[in-house]
Parts: C-alpha cells; sequence; structure tokens
C-alpha cells in the first residue's frame, strides 16, 4: 500500500507500526504461559497489555495520517486506503475485534486473578 501511495510511511513496519509483532509472538507466548500445569497469568496480562498499547500505537497513527483537517502525519502521502474497500475492514470490522479479543483476555485474567 505505501509503494501505491495508499498509506504514509509511518505506517508501514518501517515506520512504527509494530503491531504485527504481536501476532508473531502469540505461538511463542502460549507455550510459554501454558508450559506446565499452571497458567502464567503475569506473563499473559504483560503481553495482553504491551499488545494493546501496540494496537492504540497504530490506531492513532492511521487517524492522524487520515486526509482530515487534523492530519499530523503522511503529509505527503496520506493514508487514503482505510477509505476503500476491502482496507475499509480494517478499521471497521479487525480493529474492533481485536480490542475485544485483548479486552476481554485481560477481564478474564484480572478476573482470574481475584478469584
Amino acid at each position: 500500500l505505501y509503494r501505491n501511495g495508499q498509506i504514509p510511511e509511518i505506517m508501514t513496519f518501517q515506520g512504527l507500526n509494530f503491531d504485527i509483532l504481536a501476532g508473531l509472538s502469540a505461538p511463542l507466548i502460549y507455550l510459554l504461559a501454558f508450559r506446565k500445569q499452571q497458567v502464567n497469568t503475569t506473563l499473559l496480562i504483560g503481553w495482553n497489555i504491551i499488545c494493546l498499547m501496540l494496537l492504540i500505537n497504530i490506531v492513532v497513527i492511521a487517524i492522524f495520517s487520515l486526509p482530515t483537517e487534523f492530519q499530523k502525519f503522511g503529509l505527503s502521502q496520506p493514508n487514503k486506503a482505510v477509505l476503500h474497500f476491502p482496507y475499509i475492514w480494517l478499521p471497521a470490522i479487525v480493529v474492533p475485534i481485536v480490542l475485544f479479543a485483548h479486552l476481554s483476555s485481560l477481564y478474564q485474567l484480572f478476573r482470574k486473578d481475584n478469584s
């Protein structure tokens, strides 16, 4: 998308988009957290919080890269991809699902610690 002028460089892996690390690290976190009889809730809470911060980071960058009056990033090449199909599914479907997954995981992990 960057090469086709649809998103600014700041939204790429060369920029500040590190949320791919959440997906790449998930299998490793699973192996580490569920290795023994007991679940490592501290690791899972920490990982979910870090992944939530990575998600918030790219959402803020994406919002401030949109071609609007409050655009702060990507002034020469704004974030136009999410305004068109199928990329509109990212902010409309994918981001809310990921946000819900992390928040519900944290809710269950904190509830489990208090039980």
